[in-house]
């Protein structure tokens, strides 16, 4: 039977790409695996079968079975992003009590956070000092199910919150047409509030939470949204700019931090969800069935993931005996860690995360 699993794995992955091919079974997974009866059986079976994907210095491996839950409970539906602390820990998002989740590198399960707040859509990680010149991460979210962005510590405490932008009049025949997808914030303390499932305004604040103004808005010409999904401020550039996933329009645009259109970057993808930075590359999580790793010019390093199955493209009920060990089925989030390494969040009903070893000779 379990080599059946394996066999029907390869096959699957070796199909859609001929630098696709399978490892081998992971010796240290194989060797612990009768010791984690703490993962969730919705996340078997699982074969341990690691598989190379991408290309260059975007080779990766995959790592089975990474995701340990504390209890026998499927992780729940994922519908929200993966960030990484100044510590190592990968946080991320399900839409039940266990909100936050939160890691160690190696997959074993730490906490989860905000029991209260359930369906946060996104997330940053941001290293701030007081006055006293104390350090401390906090937490900043689009908390989709209360229909306001977020800040809380790591531990979980909210410290303010962001309601629908009254100011912006752009909301004042249905507040409840706000639906925040996506926070960023710039060094500066600027904040920035994606209103993607709603408007597709991008709403800004001053370091006060004070309104500034919105940009955007509906439509497919440069400088418009048609899904105004993920975003992240990008510290590449010589002045900090704001990259937006315009997620409908298949494309990624960029704006100055005062809202300004600068450029569409990236064109004909397959409906990008959020982004992640590493030196020159971007992570661009892809809604229907992929990773793609896009270089310092925006022009295509790698493809990761991609699923020859367009049934299983963006459909949230794929279940766990249908998925395919290195195979996307709807990544929603994704994140760089400080090697290189990458998680994946699949949007899916069970809850799916994945993560990518990168391959260094150097390592």
């Amino acid at each position: 039977m379990r080599k059946s699993v394996l066999w029907s794995t390869c096959v699957a992955v070796c199909a859609l790409d001929p630098g696709a091919h399978a490892i081998g079974a992971d010796p240290d997974l194989e060797a612990s695996h009768d010791h984690k009866a703490s993962l969730a059986p919705a996340f078997a079976p699982t074969a341990l079968l690691r598989i190379a994907l991408g290309q260059g210095e975007m080779r990766y491996e995959s790592v089975p079975g990474w995701c340990e839950l504390p209890d026998a409970r499927p992780l729940g539906n994922t519908h929200g992003g993966i960030v990484i602390d100044a510590d190592g820990l990968v946080y991320y998002n399900t839409d039940t009590d266990r909100s936050i989740m939160v890691h160690r590198p190696d997959g074993s399960f730490v906490r989860s956070l905000a029991p209260d707040y359930p369906a946060m859509h996104s997330m940053q990680i941001r290293t701030e000092t007081d006055a006293d010149g104390h350090t401390e991460q906090f937490i900043y979210a689009a908390h989709l199910a209360g229909k306001r962005a977020l800040k809380l510590t790591l531990d979980g405490d909210v410290i303010w919150s962001i309601p629908v932008p009254a100011e912006s009049g752009k909301y004042d025949d249905n507040p409840r047409a706000y639906n925040p997808t996506s926070v960023a914030v710039a060094p500066n303390g600027t904040i920035f509030v994606a209103d993607g499932y709603g408007r597709n305004w991008v709403h800004m604040y001053d370091a006060e939470r004070n309104y500034v103004r919105s940009f955007g808005g509906p439509g497919t010409e440069p400088g418009q949204f048609k899904t105004c999904h993920g975003m992240i401020v990008d510290e590449r550039t010589p002045e900090p700019t704001l990259l937006v996933c315009d997620r409908e329009n298949r494309r990624i645009q960029r704006f100055t931090l005062d809202g300004e259109f600068i450029a569409v970057v990236a064109t004909d993808l397959r409906r990008p969800c959020s982004l992640s930075t590493w030196g020159d590359y971007t992570a661009v999580a892809e809604l229907e069935g992929r990773v793609t790793i896009l270089d310092g010019e925006f022009k295509v390093a790698a493809h990761l993931g991609d699923n020859p199955d367009r049934a299983q493209w963006a459909n949230n009920g794929v279940p766990p005996a249908q998925w395919a060990e290195g195979v996307f089925t709807a990544p929603h989030g994704v994140c760089f860690d400080p090697s290189g390494d990458l998680y994946v969040m699949d949007w899916n009903s069970t809850g799916r995360i994945s993560k990518l070893r990168r391959l260094d000779d150097s390592r």
